[in-house]
This record gives C-alpha cells, structure tokens and sequence, in this order.
C-alpha cells in the first residue's frame, strides 16, 4: 500500500510539473521575437480580423465557358421566278374550293419578332413623354433557327410552336428563376414564319406573311397588286395546299363573296392563271416545292454542321476539364490551405475554395468533421494567425472562440479564413488527466506489483 500511494504521490507530482504528459496549448506570451496575442472573438474583433487582404483562388476559364451555339444557320437566298407560257383559252372552267380550314391560334415560328415590353419608371417629364418611354421600355427579339429568343440575364428561352399564351408563361417562368420582375408583355412585332406566295397574272408577285388575324384570298391578291389580266372568262385562281390542286374562276370569285373569303393557311400558294394548261400552273406549284425542298435540305445540312462543331467544342472542355480535375487529385495544382490541429476529428489541412472566401465553421464542419465535445475543450477554439509584416515576423494573433455559449458559433460563421491560418482546439483537462493515466498507470503498477513480489 505504502508502494501504491507513493506511486500515486509520483504521478500527481510528475503532472502537476509537465514530466510526464506535455499538451499543446495557446498562452499570451512576448519572449524576445515571440508574440502571441490572445484576441476573444466578438463581432468588432471579428471586423478587424476580416480586413485583411486576400483574393481567393479562380477556377480556370473553361469551367465557365459553355460549347455554344456555334455560327448560326446559313441563309439559303432567293428562289427563281416562275416562268409563264401563252396558251390556248379553255372552253370552260370548273370550280374546285379549298375545304375550310380552322388553323387555331397563331404559334411562333424561326424568324418571327417578339417584342417584350417591361414597366418603365422615371420622372414627370419621363412620364408625360409617352413615346420615349415607350421606346425605352420595348426590347424586340428575333426567333432563331433552333426556336429560341437570347434574353440578357435570363438566356435563351425556347418560344417556337407556342402561342402567345404559352410563350409567356415559359417567360414569366424564367424571370421568376433568375429573380427578375415578371411583370411585362408580349407581343409579334415582325411575322416571318408563316407566309402564303402570290404568282401568276398579278401586279407584285410577292409571299403575304400569316399573322394574328386569318389571311383571305381576296386580301392576297390585293397585297400583290391585283388581278392584272383584262380576259376575266378565262382567268382562273389555283391554289395548291397538301398536295392538292384547287381552282375557282376569276368571273366566279368576284360574283361570289364567300370565295373571297376563302382563309388561307400557312404554306398555301396562290397562282393567277390566264389560261386552262394545267401543266403551267402545275410547274409554278413544282418549283415553289421544289424551293421549299432546297431550302430544308440546306436546313438540315446546316444543323448537322452546327452539332457537329458544338460535340466538338463540348469534348474538348470536358476533356480540359478532366484533365484540370487530375491535376488536382494528384495535387499539382496551386491551392490555398489552412490547417486544423488539436482536439478535431481528424488532424488535416482544408483546401480554401475557389471563387469565395470560406469561414471557421466551413473549415470546422467540413465533411461532418466538428470539434468533439467529449475530449475537445470548447471554451478554446483558436484561430493562429501569423504576420505578415516582416518586420513582425514571429508575431502570431489568436483568435479565440468561447462555445461554451451555443449562440457564439455563429461568429465562426463570420470569421473569414486566410491561407494558412491554423485552426487550433485546446482538450479538457479531465481529457488530459486520462491521457496522463493511460500512459503511465500501466507501467507504474506493473513496477508496483513487481516490489510486492520481492
């Protein structure tokens, strides 16, 4: 017994002098070169701390660049015109009417121009000055060949096949993800997607855009100038829709109001003929399909090149990419560290992220890591920083962080980290004492048990 108490006299004696077990710990010491300032973490310490300069890493370019959309479509030009021949008048005509038509509400198509108008606040003058308010407030928007609209800080927003309905919703959608006011309108300011050609015997052979409001035969053929031909008997109208070939008599259309009236529809073409060969206006109808076949195929060739080119642009970034990632498994990139020492779940160096300041608590709860309440001492979590003053070179500042009081971690959300801080916490005294007993209890009683023997 007298053994054991001696033993036990030893060890509280060894501790009390840091014989035998040595923790690391933070004391406000000025030894010659050596500074160390204690500094509590309050909310004007913590501004003082922040002021210090520091920009953070960047991600290279290529993690924001995006394959885009390439050159655009190609334009395709103009048709040829079609050609006419004299030939003999008919004996007579016979009447064939296009079957009726309900098309439904106008849908966007490529080409056509959206006008987005927005509030637009301002002064009394402003105000009073209608028109220019107007104009400042109305942004149009050209449909592209792959059906969308580029709207600053929204992006491209797919508006093709909808109607107006539809398309604003998709909008009204969009601002609201990217926290702009929804409030605005939307209009066609330009309708380029939807046309019906004017040919034959008539003044200005042109293509009559299909807007809002329905399209009527009459309407075309004033659009194109008019009726040119003076021998009404004998002049028709054919119109070819889906492959069909319609016709209704000159004399018999402007004796008849309702055939003037006749909707025409998206893709129609309306040919005035003098004569009864149908091989004429059949050629007309041809090369007017023939075009339209000319023109998707050079679409289609035009689309493939642009997929093309945009795999290519997106392989190479994400090869750019991947080959940016291995440099930094591999460790070879240069990175900003910080480091956490002490009572932690695991002794480690965090990577201070790119583009953004990180705070204690980031580098603290880093994969669930946290301080452990069971052997860490949560009265004393520091941050040790160094000068960078060279004339101060030795000088550290350590902040502290009371948690005893839950309601103080959210300073550790607010105290910005610098590369190469160290993030220190102290352990419990009760972890302390163990650590002295486990290391040396072993040995002193097997020591004991070995004089009682002798």
């Amino acid at each position: 017994m007298r053994a054991l108490f001696s033993i036990l006299f030893a060890v509280f004696t060894l501790t009390g002098c840091g014989v035998i077990y040595h923790s690391p710990s933070v004391n406000s010491v000025s030894r010659g070169d050596s500074k160390v300032r204690v500094i509590p973490m309050t909310a004007q310490n913590i501004m003082v701390a922040n002021r210090a300069s520091y920009h953070p890493k960047t991600l290279p370019a290529i993690f924001s660049q995006t394959a885009g959309t390439g050159r655009g479509m190609r334009g395709v030009g103009a048709g040829p015109e079609p050609a006419l021949d004299q030939l003999t008048r008919p004996v007579g005509l016979e009447t064939r009417i296009p079957p009726a038509v309900q098309p439904g509400p106008y849908r966007i198509g490529v080409g056509d121009v959206v006008l987005l108008a927005t509030p637009q606040t301002g002064n009394t003058v402003e105000q009073l000055s209608g028109l220019l308010a107007a104009q400042n407030s109305r942004q149009g928007y050209t449909v592209q060949d792959d059906g969308a609209i580029a709207i600053p800080n929204v992006g491209r927003v797919n508006v093709s096949g909808m109607t107006l309905e539809e398309a604003e919703a998709t909008l009204f959608q969009r601002l609201v993800e990217n926290q702009i006011d929804p409030t605005f309108s939307l209009e066609i300011a330009e309708f380029h997607s939807k046309r019906v050609s004017v040919g034959g015997a008539v003044a200005n052979p042109t293509v009559v855009p299909v807007t809002l409001t329905p399209r009527y035969l009459d309407e075309v053929l004033t659009a194109a100038g008019g009726v040119t031909t003076t021998d009404l008997d004998y002049a028709s109208i054919r119109i070819y829709r889906d492959g069909t070939l319609y016709q209704i008599p000159l004399t018999e259309l402007y004796s008849n109001a309702s055939l003037q009236r006749i909707q025409l529809v998206d893709g129609d073409s309306v040919f005035v003929d003098t004569t009864y060969d149908l091989d004429l206006a059949q050629a007309y109808f041809t090369e007017q399909i023939r075009l339209a076949e000319y023109r998707q195929d050079a679409r289609v060739s035009a689309l493939n090149e642009l997929t093309a080119e945009v795999n290519l642009r997106r392989a190479n970034l994400d090869e750019a990419r991947e080959n940016y990632m291995t440099r930094l498994d591999l460790d070879s990139v240069d990175r900003d560290y910080v480091y956490l020492s002490g009572e932690v779940k695991t002794q480690s160096r965090y990577a201070l992220p790119f583009d953004k300041v990180a705070s204690l608590a980031d580098a603290l709860y880093d994969n669930g890591a946290g301080v452990p309440t069971r052997t860490g001492d949560v009265s004393q979590i520091y941050v040790l920083r160094g000068s960078d003053d060279p004339r101060e070179f030795s000088a550290i500042t350590a902040w502290r962080l009371d948690a005893r009081n839950a309601t103080n971690l959210i300073m550790a959300t607010r105290f910005e980290l610098r590369p190469n801080d160290i993030i220190f916490v102290a352990e419990q005294p009760v972890t302390k004492w163990n650590r002295v007993v486990d290391q040396i209890v072993p040995s002193l009683l097997t020591t004991s048990a070995a004089s009682v023997i002798e």
